[in-house]
């Protein structure tokens, strides 16, 4: 049994969004300072699904 990732990828927040990879990056690194800033543990060139999904759709997990 496969399980899901709790983070995604640049690919996916470039798709997601629409936008280059290049530029799905930088917001990964903006998300990421954030979480940082926090006192999160955080891992290069990935975002935590959930936090993606609270900044930039104002939802919490799975999107709902």
């Amino acid at each position: 049994m496969m399980q899901k990732s709790v983070f995604i990828h640049a690919t996916e927040v470039a798709e997601e969004l629409g936008v280059s990879n290049a530029h799905a990056y930088k917001l990964i690194r903006e998300l990421n300072m954030e979480l940082s800033k926090k006192g999160f543990l955080i891992i290069r060139g990935r975002i935590s699904k959930q936090y993606f999904n609270e900044r930039v759709y104002g939802r919490g997990k799975g999107g709902e």
